[in-house]
C-alpha cells in the first residue's frame, strides 16, 4: 500500500509540475535524476501565497497550515514531503479532500505587489489546481529598490 501512495503522490507531482510548465514534455528537472533537490531543506519552513482566490500558509516538517480569507486561521494538515526532479511537493488531505502543493524554484510574481519570489507554488486540492509563489528565510522574497 506504501509504495502504492508513493508512486501515486510521485505521479501527481509530475502532473503539477507539467502544468506548471504547459507542456507534459517540458517538465522541470532531469527525468533521470531522482536526486532530492537542494533548493529548500527539510528542516526550513516554508510560506506559500496565491490570489484568485487568496490562499496561503507554511510548512514546516510534517505540519502545514492553509488558510483562505473565510479562515484566516487556517486548517492544519498533516503532510507528507517528496523531494526530486529540481523541487518538493507536500501531500496530505483537507476536510474538502487530497491535498499537494509542489513547489518548485522559479522565479514568481504574485500579480498583485512588485514582490518577486524564488518559488513557484503549485496547489491541487481533490480536482482544483492553483498557482502561486513561495520563499523561506534563507531565500525570502524581494522588493525592488525605492526611487
Amino acid at each position: 500500500m506504501g509504495n502504492t501512495r508513493f508512486k501515486l503522490m510521485s505521479l501527481i507531482l509530475l502532473m503539477l509540475a507539467g502544468a506548471c510548465q504547459g507542456h507534459h514534455d517540458q517538465l522541470p528537472g532531469d527525468r533521470d535524476d531522482h536526486r532530492p533537490s537542494g533548493a529548500i531543506s527539510a528542516s526550513e519552513t516554508v510560506r506559500f501565497t496565491g490570489t484568485e482566490p487568496f490562499w496561503g500558509g507554511a510548512v514546516s516538517g510534517t505540519a502545514l497550515t492553509y488558510s483562505v480569507p473565510g479562515r484566516p486561521e487556517g486548517e492544519r494538515v498533516e503532510v507528507k514531503r517528496f523531494a526530486g526532479r529540481g523541487g518538493i511537493s507536500f501531500s496530505g488531505t483537507l476536510k474538502a479532500g487530497p491535498f499537494t502543493l509542489a513547489v518548485t524554484p522559479q522565479a514568481c510574481s504574485d500579480g498583485m505587489s512588485d514582490r518577486r519570489y524564488p518559488f513557484m507554488a503549485t496547489l491541487q486540492i481533490a480536482s482544483e489546481v492553483r498557482q502561486g509563489c513561495a520563499w523561506t528565510d534563507r531565500r525570502p522574497f524581494t522588493q525592488p529598490a525605492k526611487l
